[in-house]
């Protein structure tokens, strides 16, 4: 049952409501309209700076006082208060008593909390990467090592998979980085299938190392090794650990020198700016390493110091609010026009949806307003030819982020400019649409019936983030950004952004699923009439 909240309480929740209720109707393309596009221009009102990056929200359906309200709204509900406890190192993780310090790990600062135990581990992140990188560091035939293969799952792989990727026009020539995180066998196997025992580092990045998929993946590829001539007694020239349990990581066999430590103040899908992003320090090198780092700092200090009229994660997160909770939106759409941020979607599904796909408050009650959207996307133009006719379309309001490099990573700059006319144009078609006296005259005389078809309703909302290259800087801060408008959503909603109790039960069912699958015989009463069937089909298939 829901509790009646504080949140529908507020003076600017109520004000939003009227304030949704006099201009829901309104369309964008009559704010753009040049009689009512007076100077400074609507894209000059609502385009901002921070931390790096530059974000136009002249295309969502908001005004100036709409932007009033939403920052009122977040004064009201602490968001500076919260920010200000999450940055000292205050208890924010409250159901698992934490600190919530992911901004310490990339702290320029020295007075930042755990500053020197950060800058140590950073060190022996750096001297063991510039020894893979170099050559010197071998495998167990002397060999230099060709291939790294990070092992994990969530957050020990979708912040690493990710960076890498994105940064691939900066890695080492000499090194291929892999990634496996699913415990179904392909996963592995298909890495397996490329790469050499003697020149292969293995990354097992564990928080706790006891994550099933994780040690499962591991021990399969410690077993390889072995058959692969490998020497029990060698395996440490071919295995790090990354872990907040180092005792784990020894009894798997890893060398205690082999260990970076990862704190129980970071959480996983906080923690690719730790030793979780061994994997981006070895294939970008330090240095890299370090600006996306600063990066990440340059928006924390926008996030901790900007007005928050003109903060970015602030805004970010407010506009986010004012669809879910007004607009009553469902998923929002990560569109980055950039092929290089091919995971990013992915990435911030993982952020966004476990951080505050929450019903539960602070308080213990339960929420009566919607909380996480749901997080999507796909590069563009991919997404053009495949999901974009509904968002033209379709019925269903879905807010997007549009984020567009400005210059390549790239020599081929002709392909860029025809990259960037395509992301532009669509945010202006979604915003404009085409009236049906507009379609008319497009289908031509004695095809009028056609014109219901060539019509669109316009008005859908688009944010346009702006980065001017795709450097370690800029793609920290956007991490950063997403990261920070997180806090400002679960700050509004009341919630906990640090823990993930949601993950827990399908695990602990799993487990006792897994023991009725393999064992030689079951007991069906144990389990629902559909989830026995299924244990009996798979036990009678892995029997054949």
């Amino acid at each position: 049952m829901t509790q009646t909240s504080t949140l529908n309480s507020l003076p600017a929740w109520s004000a939003l409501q009227s304030h949704y209720d006099a201009i829901s109707g309104e369309r964008l393309r009559d704010w753009f309209a040049p009689q009512n596009d007076a100077a400074p221009t609507r894209a000059e009102r609502f385009t901002f700076e921070g931390g790096g990056l530059t974000i136009d929200f002249s295309k969502n359906r908001i005004s100036d006082a709409t932007l009033q309200l939403l920052v009122q709204l977040a004064e009201e509900a602490g968001v500076t208060k919260r920010r200000d406890a999450m940055f000292n190192g205050d208890i924010v993780n409250i159901t698992e008593h934490r600190a919530a310090l992911h901004t310490a790990l990339r702290a320029q600062s020295p007075d930042a909390p755990f500053h020197a135990q950060v800058q140590a581990e950073k060190a022996k992140m750096a001297a063991f990467s510039d020894r893979v990188r170099d050559g010197s560091w071998t495998g167990y035939t002397g060999k230099r090592i060709r291939h790294v293969v990070n092992i994990g799952i969530g957050g020990s792989d979708l912040g690493p998979k990710m960076v890498v990727h994105a940064l691939h026009h900066l890695a080492s020539k000499e090194l291929d980085t892999h990634f496996v995180s699913n415990v179904d066998g392909a996963d592995l196997y298909n890495v397996l299938e490329q790469i050499d025992a003697e020149e292969t580092l293995a990354i097992i990045v564990s928080k706790t190392f006891t994550t099933l998929e994780t040690m499962t993946n591991a021990h399969s590829m410690r077993d390889w090794f072995l058959k692969a001539g490998c020497p029990e007694d060698q395996l440490s020239k071919h295995f790090v650990g990354v872990s907040a349990n180092p005792a784990e990581v020894v009894k798997f066999g890893i060398a205690k020198e082999n260990v970076f430590e990862m704190w129980d103040w970071v959480g996983g899908r906080y923690s690719l700016w730790s030793a979780v992003g061994l994997s981006i320090m070895i294939s970008v090198g330090p240095k890299n390493f370090d600006a996306l780092l600063q990066g990440a700092d340059a928006m924390d200090q926008h996030f901790r110091t900007a007005p928050l009229a003109v903060n970015l994660p602030v805004l970010m997160g407010m506009i986010g609010i004012w669809y879910r909770n007004f607009f009553g939106s469902q998923s929002d759409l990560i569109a980055p026009y950039s092929q290089a941020l091919h995971y990013l979607p992915s990435y911030l599904q993982q952020l966004e949806m476990e951080s505050n796909g929450k019903s539960a408050r602070l308080d213990g009650k339960m929420v009566d307003y919607p909380t996480a959207a749901v997080i999507w996307g796909e590069p563009g133009t991919n997404g053009q030819h495949a999901f974009f006719q509904m968002l033209h379309q379709g019925p269903t309001l879905i807010p997007i982020d549009f984020i567009a490099v400005l210059t390549p990573e790239h020599p081929l700059v002709d392909h860029h400019a025809k990259l960037l006319a395509n992301c532009f144009a669509q945010s202006e078609a979604l915003m404009l649409g085409r009236t049906l006296e507009e379609a008319k005259k497009v289908a031509g005389p004695g095809k009028e019936e056609l014109a219901t078809h060539l019509s669109f309703p316009g008005n859908r909302p688009t944010t346009t983030i702006m980065l001017d290259a795709l450097t370690p800087q800029t793609l920290g801060a956007l991490i950063a950004l997403y990261e920070h408008k997180v806090l400002v959503q679960g700050t509004v909603w009341d919630i906990n952004s640090f823990d993930q109790w949601g993950v827990e039960l399908g695990k602990i069912l799993g487990k006792v699923v897994e023991a009725d699958i393999t064992a030689a015989s079951t007991d069906a009463a144990k389990h629902d009439s559909s989830t026995s069937a299924l244990i009996a089909r798979a036990r009678k298939a892995l029997k054949r």
